[in-house]
């Protein structure tokens, strides 16, 4: 039950502020009843109390008096219950602390969030996942700020105490503190409790727990007249080798405008200076300021401090404790040659995959040539279905993502996944190469696949191809957008855009074009060992259609391991894969594009095919009718003889027997000639 308590503060300064208490026991309800039913507090994600996603009041278990709230999901993606305590209202100043008593039971997870507004999934401020194995991981949109550990089968609390005016956060397990760290959202409007242990990070997909005893309490801030602080400093997430924009945020904590600051960022024992001048900073607001001067990590765990000085020209200001910010760049070395591949599926109707265009550009801009984007569309017009396909048996739903086909996550979350990958030795390393002619707009490729270790033809091939700067006019190129007018927070420009945006105004990037010779990849051009130091050579032909631009392609060599995941890949324009010289090697995949290999006369599948190829014929001629079948040297193979005068041909050839390769199929009749390829893997 809801305890609303105002009382005053006495302070050594002179004045006084009221402090806001909220707490809740649970024993005011009567047990089997649901919560959000009984409460005027609380409520569930949709809004829906007395339902599935509402929570019971149970007798069970309890940290104090005999009722708690009890969750649980054996589902990777969690649910159904979702329960929310809405704030009094949005806080962000003065100190806040909320707390409450957990038991998760043995062998399971546990999991809440805290946001920034009073409306469900506008503003993410923090999520706690606590896994199976009692370690304790606070982030914000998948980028970690601290990991503890808690004790599991038995009740412990948890608090956490918020500074909201100079963004300090710090963690406490039964009254020890586990450390503190600084927030990119600095304002919180509700409690999410939610069962789920996701294997994303660590969990075994299996939640239960109970929680009782919540509280918070918020202390008003009492602010200096003159101060300016140092509140964030964007992490920097190094890799050895590159360069890194230092960005950081100043906030007015006083009562007094700031119109001017210095700001000074200091690492590796070098400072770097900066006036900001022209302000009109308001007390409490704002400013984020990126250095123009950027930093490169040096190898191991080093400090970077930002401090402001000389806040409107007066040397110090009235509180000198909150004028500087730390945060450590510990940059990891890549493995050799190694090359990550974000996936995501997307599409024009989906109203919250503009999240995933600006995530893929983010990556794009932050990690260079050691990202490889790729956007899958879904139901619009530059969906192509074999890519769709594939990628849509991996994702639970729109927008999501996959590194290098790992767990399906939110295209915001993929950092974790990323470097973690970044630094897994690959099998090999890969070399892109190309011919292309204008005229016929063939353009024939060669992945070259060079090993660093022992391998086999478990592995697979694959090549990708992607476009940039894709635009259309109908209205599939409409892009829905659930953060128009900004409601929903900031997304990369999104917000100031209109829902939906019209095609005119919409460009997409990383487009997925193609894939071939599928999804999965093929293993025909491998030998079944492969040594250390071999190289090999994989071919695909692909004819591009004259709508799309060669001068924004991306030609993607994709290596596959045994399980399906990505090992390796390398991407290249058509005119740096020319640059590199075309190699000769099994062709695994001709893509037309025009009728996918398949049409009304002569149909062939599944392609690639390991066992039974399916052949149909519509309408066969009495006066000439024959079947040929020729290996990639162009070598016939077999043929076979038609005694049919009319209708449809069906028949079956078993190709298990055939080397893995490109192979080709020719059906030939009086009037015309009509070949299609197929790979045998």
């Amino acid at each position: 039950m809801k305890k609303p308590i105002l009382f005053f503060m006495s302070l050594v300064v002179s004045g006084a502020i009221f402090s806001q208490t909220f707490s809740d026991d649970f024993e005011s309800y009567t047990v089997g009843s649901y919560l959000g039913s009984s409460s005027p507090d609380w409520t569930t994600w949709s809004g829906v109390e007395g339902g599935a996603e509402d929570v019971m009041i149970t007798n069970n278990n309890a940290s104090s008096g005999t009722q708690s709230i009890y969750f649980s999901s054996t589902s990777g993606n969690g649910g159904p219950e979702d329960v929310v305590l809405p704030f009094d209202q949005v806080y962000n100043s003065g100190n806040f602390s909320i707390e409450a008593n957990f038991f998760i039971e043995a062998g399971k997870g546990a999991y809440f969030n805290l946001q920034g507004t009073l409306i469900v999934a506008q503003v993410w401020a923090m999520d706690c996942y606590m896994l199976q194995d009692g370690t304790l991981k606070l982030s914000n949109q998948g980028t970690p700020y601290l990991t503890a550990n808690y004790p599991s089968a038995q009740w412990f609390n948890m608090r956490i105490e918020m500074d909201l005016t100079s963004n300090v956060w710090e963690l406490f397990i039964d009254n020890v503190s586990q450390g503190t760290f600084s927030n990119p959202t600095g304002q919180i409007g509700i409690l999410d409790l939610y069962p789920v242990n996701p294997t994303s990070q660590g969990g075994n997909g299996i939640s239960g727990f109970y929680v009782d005893d919540i509280s918070y309490t918020h202390i008003p801030a009492n602010l200096p007249n003159l101060n300016g602080g140092v509140t964030f400093i964007s992490q920097i997430n190094g890799i050895s080798g590159l360069s890194y924009d230092v960005t950081a945020t100043v906030r007015n904590l006083g009562s007094t405008t700031i119109n001017s600051f210095d700001l000074t960022y200091n690492y590796d024992g070098s400072n770097v200076t900066e006036n900001i001048t022209g302000l009109n900073l308001l007390s409490l607001d704002t400013y984020e300021h990126t250095f123009a001067t950027q930093l490169t990590p040096i190898l191991g765990n080093n400090d970077l401090m930002v401090t402001i000085s000389n806040v409107n020209g007066s040397g110090t200001d009235d509180d000198s404790s909150d004028d500087s910010k730390v945060i450590s760049i510990d940059p990891i070395v890549p493995a050799t040659g190694k090359v990550v591949v974000g996936e995501e599926a997307t599409g024009t109707w989906c109203q919250w995959c503009p999240r995933g265009a600006v995530y893929m550009d983010l990556f794009e801009e932050t990690y260079g040539d050691y990202w490889i984007g790729i956007a899958v569309h879904n139901g619009d017009p530059m969906a192509d279905p074999v890519y769709d396909t594939g990628m849509g048996a991996l994702i639970g739903g729109y927008p999501s993502a996959v590194v290098d086909r790992g767990t399906d996550v939110d295209p915001s979350a993929m950092n974790a996944d990323f470097l973690d990958r970044l630094q897994t030795e690959p099998a090999a390393v890969i070399l892109n190469g190309a011919n292309w002619d204008p005229v016929t707009r063939v353009l024939d490729v060669s992945v070259k696949t060079t090993f660093s270790q022992n391998a086999s033809n478990n592995y697979k091939i694959a090549c990708a191809l992607t476009e940039d700067n894709v635009s259309g006019t109908s209205s599939g190129y409409n892009q829905s957008n659930a953060y128009a007018g900004g409601g929903n927070g900031v997304m990369g420009g999104y917000e100031s855009l209109p829902n939906p945006v019209p095609a005119a105004q919409m460009i997409y990037d990383h487009v997925a074009r193609a894939i071939s010779p599928s999804f999965e990849g093929s293993s025909a051009s491998l030998p079944g060992t492969i040594n250390a130091g071999e190289s090999h050579i994989s071919n695909f032909s692909f004819t591009l259609p004259a709508d799309w631009d060669e001068n924004n392609m991306h030609i993607i060599g994709l290596l596959l391991d045994p399980s399906g995941r990505i090992d390796n890949a390398a991407s290249t324009s058509i005119s740096e894969a020319e640059a590199n010289g075309f190699e000769v090697g099994p062709n695994l995949g001709i893509t037309e594009f025009f009728d996918n290999n398949i049409d009304d006369v002569l149909k062939v599948y599944p392609n690639p095919v390991s066992d039974i190829l399916n052949v149909s014929i519509l309408s066969p001629d009495a006066a000439e009718n024959t079947i040929s079948i020729y290996n990639h040297t162009g070598k016939l193979i077999r043929t076979f003889d038609m005694n049919v005068t009319s209708g449809s041909w069906n028949f079956n050839i078993d190709v298990s027997k055939y080397a893995k390769g490109l192979y080709s199929i020719e059906y030939r009749n009086n009037r015309a000639i009509n070949i299609k390829k197929f790979v045998v893997q």
